[in-house]
């Protein structure tokens, strides 16, 4: 059979949904104590630049920093080496400002996750560190809306599902939007004058964004798609090329959006790489899974199916149509539709705000790792 987890997928530059965590208690010398020493010697060099009277609603305001961010570095395997980067320790200085200047709480959850994201992927990557700092920068005095906005416009461009129904694929996105959409997304364009001016994003002169319905139909061809009518030449060859590469037929299935008809069990074409098999068999009353990867050839078989695919104009339209449809039944989903296609100039999220959009995402679903 198929494999068809429920993980959430990136395409491109991006990443799988899916992370991992190991706890550890010291390394090179550095325990949890002495990191919360050097976070708040960081703390005494920001703190100079406060007056004694800010100091009681600043060292709250810090304090609620600190333990957003020390559990996470707890759960990171080699967090705590970074203390003694002096780089890493200006960041923190740095975060401490931004934290010590904002009173909205959830933003030093924020600065936490971009912390992490600068210890996760920031050692080697100097236009990694640069968007992480200018980030941190920035987190006080980004608007909520226009925060949730980038977020959602982030999540558009880099999360797609991976599951082999359609109606699952849009389950996985219905759940990722519902908790990303946590305010009122904004209308107009000075939500996207205010992130040009925080440099989150760039706006172009010219161009114009695709509607939800065409970038989706896009993004996921394997899902919006007309197949393979049954029982013609080319369903048989399908068959065929199955057969001659030892796969099984399982792997054309019912076309949801369009009866009579087949596809593989993907969300694009481009996953056909990413594809595996799973045994599911009965061992002494409990069911056990062998996973098995494809060869090159048996790719190359998919991907000689996926071409056949019919091309009708017509039915095609049909496909995106009762897509659409479904897409609508989902609350999140349409409302992001209805946001999205009102949006009125074209924008680009930059270095910086792809960094923060992703933080955001992160503070919001922790099931989203560390972008790639």
């Amino acid at each position: 059979m198929v494999s068809d987890r429920q993980i959430q997928k990136a395409r491109k530059n991006s990443q799988q949904i899916q992370a991992g965590t190991i706890s550890i208690t010291n390394v090179m010398g550095i325990d949890e104590k002495r990191a919360r020493e050097i976070f708040n010697e960081m703390y005494a060099i920001a703190r100079r630049d406060f007056s004694k009277d800010a100091y009681e609603c600043a060292n709250e305001r810090v304090a609620q920093f600190e333990e957003s961010l020390m559990p996470k570095i707890m759960q990171i395997d080699g967090a705590l080496e970074k203390f003694a980067d002096p780089s890493f320790q200006f960041l923190i200085t740095e975060a401490h400002k931004t934290a010590a200047a904002t009173e909205r709480v959830a933003d030093y959850d924020l600065l936490s996750e971009l912390l992490v994201h600068r210890i996760q992927k920031g050692d080697k990557n100097r236009k990694v560190r640069a968007g992480i700092a200018r980030a941190v920068e920035i987190v006080d005095q980004i608007d909520d809306d226009a925060l949730c906005a980038l977020t959602v416009s982030h999540a558009i461009s880099s999360l797609l599902p991976i599951a082999n129904s359609v109606k699952e694929g849009l389950d996985i996105l219905e759940n990722i939007f519902s908790k990303l959409i946590y305010t009122e997304l904004p209308r107009g364009r000075e939500w996207l004058d205010h992130l040009e001016i925080l440099d989150a994003v760039r706006l172009p002169s010219f161009g114009n964004l695709k509607k939800i319905d065409q970038f989706y139909s896009e993004q996921l061809d394997g899902y919006v798609c007309v197949g393979i009518a049954k029982r013609t030449d080319k369903y048989n060859d399908a068959i065929s090329l199955l057969e001659r590469n030892q796969l099984p037929s399982t792997l054309l299935v019912d076309n949801e959006l369009l009866d009579g008809h087949v596809r593989l069990p993907i969300c694009a074409k481009t996953f056909i790489d990413s594809l595996s098999l799973i045994n599911t068999r009965v061992v002494n009353g409990q069911l056990e899974e062998q996973h098995f990867e494809l060869s090159r050839e048996q790719k190359d078989a998919l991907m000689n199916i996926y071409d056949l695919y019919d091309n009708n104009e017509e039915l095609k339209k049909k496909v995106v149509e009762r897509f659409m449809d479904e897409w609508k039944k989902r609350k999140a989903l349409a409302s992001l539709c209805e946001w999205w296609d009102s949006i009125p100039i074209l924008f680009e999220i930059t270095a910086v705000g792809k960094v923060l959009a992703h933080s955001n995402a992160q503070r919001c679903d922790k099931s989203i790792p560390p972008m790639e």
